[in-house]
């Protein structure tokens, strides 16, 4: 498993960000962000709530576990809408899914 520090570099390199922007937003300077990417220090919380309102995944930083609410909105629309369908349904969208990423033969 990942750490915290290889999760919030993936994090940031998902939004885009550079670590010295990545950095300035929970407040600290690149190098610090260096040092939490590295495992080397570990952010607080007042640092996480702030990479949070720029769409971080904060509970996938921690735990490593991805949280839904940091889905794009079509993700969003489709997972809700997934969710309520019935199997038959559910198991189309799946078939669809994989066969769009089979091997070409």
């Amino acid at each position: 498993m990942s750490s915290i520090g290889a999760r919030l570099r993936e994090e940031r390199v998902r939004l885009g960000h550079s670590q010295t922007v990545f950095g300035a937003v929970g407040g600290v300077l690149k190098q610090a962000q260096l040092k939490y990417e590295k495992g080397e220090r570990y952010p607080d919380a007042a640092y996480l709530e702030a990479a949070s309102r720029i769409g971080a995944d904060i509970q996938y930083i921690v735990i490593g576990i991805r949280s839904d609410s940091v889905l794009a909105p079509d993700e969003s629309v489709l997972l809700a809408r997934y969710r309520v369908a019935p199997q038959s349904s559910k198991s189309a969208a799946q078939a669809a899914l994989s066969a769009s990423f089979a091997p070409a033969t």
